[in-house]
């Protein structure tokens, strides 16, 4: 009887024994988060959604006239920069630096293109609200392109008239530079200023229908620029499919914990998730101001700007029908959750996008989680961080975590540099 005794206990041991391996082997998940985890899956993001406010959005004549334009330095007032001078493709369509390098230094960094199709706003303060919008913003502006809307108008007929009337009709005359003088628009505080006001507002608006289209077909353009598969979604895919090999292949055990911690202890995910890692709206994560700057106060600014925006969803020059712009129409505008909130950028390919944070504060991504870890008093505002209580082991595992995010663009190689 003894030996039958222990011949079952031993066989009892041997099933506990197993059945404690099976839950805390590297790759066993409750039911809830493989859901979390699928929602974070690249499979799980969605066609791309309308921008009702550009009647162009998905024309590929606009796309091809708009890759054109985002690499042809002649728009700017120097002649040397471009959108692809801040959104290198190389470089994930970031440029590496801690303050955008245009004619001249801007307050914040470059954030990606990569996926801002899927978001309502735009910048790290969400001050625009599409895509056309934002590409707009830095031609006019005196530390980004320098240009003027006149400049620009003049450039498209020289160069580019047959294209641009191909997609959006008869461009006008603009060979009067009298009516139309080779440098106005409305800047602040400049002779291109004054010779704006000069100009009838019948020509000033032709003026600004072809800028607006311009901006509509770099829109069309970036709309193409969507992440691809990283070795994350590999390993989801095989989790999904029950594929032991692959799962192992995919992922080490250093960076699955620190997937596990992503969605758990470090509460990682409360900001960054979908399969864009980001929700797309606004948070005061206690970011200490950049070193020679005063201290931003993000979102607060930001939905003023984008309710008083020339270009929104709701104005003139948008396409967008009655019950259109929700976003901008329903904004919270006012409290003091939006002082010193940013937008969080995607995560995916986050380990080639250094610097880190709206103003480069941080170098690399073991400088981000030590803040995240532990998190100082926010400048401004209300600080959404709490203590996470993590390990210096479990630090690094985050890190190799986001390492494994990286992963090449779901677009067409001939889109990735200038035609």
């Amino acid at each position: 009887m003894k030996r039958v005794y222990w011949f079952f206990a031993g066989i009892l041991l041997i099933a506990i024994f197993v059945a404690f391996w099976a839950a805390n082997r590297p790759d066993a998940w409750k039911e809830t988060e493989i859901a979390t985890l699928r929602s974070l899956w690249i499979g799980s993001l969605p066609a791309l959604p309308p921008d009702p406010s550009n009647a162009f959005a998905d024309d590929p004549q606009a796309a091809a006239l708009g890759q054109v334009l985002f690499f042809d330095a002649r728009f700017s007032s120097n002649g040397s920069v471009s959108c692809a001078t801040c959104h290198i493709p190389d470089k994930t369509f970031t440029d590496g630096l801690p303050l955008a390098q245009g004619v001249g230094t801007t307050t914040r960094k470059t954030m990606t293109i990569v996926g801002t199709a899927y978001s309502s706003w735009q910048f790290w303060d969400g001050r625009k609200d599409s895509q056309w919008a934002q590409a707009l913003g830095p031609m006019e502006s005196p530390v980004e392109h320098g240009g003027t809307r006149t400049q620009y108008a003049h450039l498209i007929d020289e160069l580019y008239r047959d294209r641009y009337e191909a997609i959006f009709g008869t461009l006008p005359d603009f060979s009067d530079r009298v009516r139309f003088p080779d440098v106005a628009g409305p800047v602040d505080g400049t002779s291109a200023s004054i010779a704006w006001g000069a100009m009838s507002a019948e020509d000033r608006d032709a003026v600004t229908q072809v800028y607006v289209n311009m901006g509509k077909a770099i829109a069309a353009y970036e709309r193409l620029i969507v992440p691809g598969p990283s070795r994350f979604d590999q390993y989801v895919e095989a989790l999904l499919n029950e594929d032991a090999n692959a799962i192992q292949a995919a992922l080490s055990d250093d960076e699955v914990a620190g997937l596990r911690l992503f969605i758990g202890q470090a509460q990682c995910i409360k900001c960054h998730n979908g399969a864009l890692f980001t929700n797309n709206e606004f948070h005061n994560t206690g970011v200490p101001a950049a070193s020679g700057l005063p201290a931003d106060d993000g979102r607060a600014s930001g939905v003023t700007k984008v309710l008083a925006d020339e270009f929104n969803c709701l104005s003139r020059w948008s396409d967008a029908g009655d019950d259109d712009c929700a976003e901008v129409r329903f904004v919270t505008s006012s409290g003091e959750q939006l002082v010193g909130a940013f937008k969080p950028p995607t995560l995916r390919n986050v380990a080639e996008t250094g610097p880190y944070m709206h103003a480069g504060q941080y170098a690399t991504l073991e400088e981000v989680l030590r803040h995240y870890a532990h998190p100082p008093l926010a400048p401004l505002g209300h600080s959404e961080l709490e203590p996470l209580g993590l390990t210096t082991r479990g630090l690094a595992q985050l890190e190799a975590f986001l390492g494994a995010l990286s992963g090449s663009l779901n677009v067409s190689p001939e889109w990735l540099a200038a035609p």
